[in-house]
């Protein structure tokens, strides 16, 4: 008996891979209807290339990059809506926020929450910055760095704040420093070098890559050396070192950077939302509801 696949799953797939109805039907019927396999299953027989989920944008608000002289600190802080976002009482928060996690590093959000803001804690002034503006705030993530005086950051900010990158350097070059910053902002490397990679994801992806060559019908003798030319070329396509320079491709970031005498030792990128669920809304619903039908 046929399992039973959903609409909503059907389009969730094809969401993630870009494969066609019946191509994502048949994947998670054949895996009964785990998603995730569903994603391996499609890409194991070449029918889709990458999962697109983690690109997904779903919650609104802004990041922002903050600097002082050596210090650094780049945050993400959400609303409701978008109109929200771009509301100045909004930015307001975002600002402040921005500057207190600079001035206090926090290990955790934890440690955020009780940094002082004016006599209140973080936690309580978001709490009155929600009553004010009308929609929850919340600071979802962030992060630090102190820099030497012998290296640069970098900082590029996309859409109003949409996207953020902070890029720390070797070496005193800010424009280096910045334009590899917008390198990260367009590319969306995962990683900073190959080290990087995690085991389990290497793994996974050399299992993925095995089962696409055996069903290509590729000899098991030489399956071993395209395995270990595929993994390089995706290396080169999440690493940022590897990645080629969005502004010369005849090089690598790495190259570049090399050039020009510095080298990438950290990048952070934020984009808003990025590998949260969106809440999904019936329109007529909400307002039959908030009308008491």
């Amino acid at each position: 008996m046929q399992m039973a696949v959903s609409a909503k799953e059907v389009k969730e797939l094809r969401d993630r891979t870009g494969v066609g109805m019946m191509e994502a039907k048949k994947a998670l019927v054949a895996v009964d209807g785990d998603m995730d396999k569903a994603v391996d299953y499609l890409r194991e027989n070449g029918l889709a290339k990458a999962d697109k989920k983690a690109n997904r944008i779903a919650a609104e608000g802004l990041t922002k990059v903050a600097i002082d002289g050596n210090d650094a600190a780049i945050v993400e802080v959400n609303s409701e809506t978008d109109f929200v976002a771009k509301n100045d009482q909004f930015i307001d928060v975002l600002d402040k926020i921005a500057n207190a996690i600079l001035v206090n590093k926090p290990a955790d959000l934890e440690a955020a929450y009780e940094i002082d803001m004016d006599g209140k804690s973080l936690q309580n002034f978001l709490k009155e910055a929600t009553s004010v503006i009308g929609e929850k705030i919340s600071l979802r993530r962030f992060e630090t760095i102190t820099k030497s005086d012998d290296q640069s950051f970098g900082e590029y900010v996309h859409q109003g704040g949409r996207i953020s990158v902070l890029v720390l350097l070797d070496g005193n070059n800010d424009e280096v420093a910045q334009q590899v910053a917008m390198h990260v902002g367009g590319m969306k490397p995962q990683y900073l070098n190959e080290d990087d990679v995690p085991e389990e994801k290497r793994e996974h992806e050399k299992q993925v890559l095995t089962e696409q060559a055996l069903n290509e019908g590729k000899p098991e003798k030489i399956v071993e050396k395209m395995i270990a030319g595929r993994l390089k070329k995706y290396f080169a396509e999440i690493c940022l070192v590897d990645q080629k320079f969005l502004l010369d491709d005849s090089q690598t970031v790495g190259e570049f950077a090399a050039s020009k005498d510095t080298k990438v030792e950290q990048f952070v990128r934020y984009e808003v939302g990025e590998g949260m669920e969106k809440r999904e809304e019936n329109f007529a619903d909400e307002v039959a509801s908030q009308m008491g039908k």
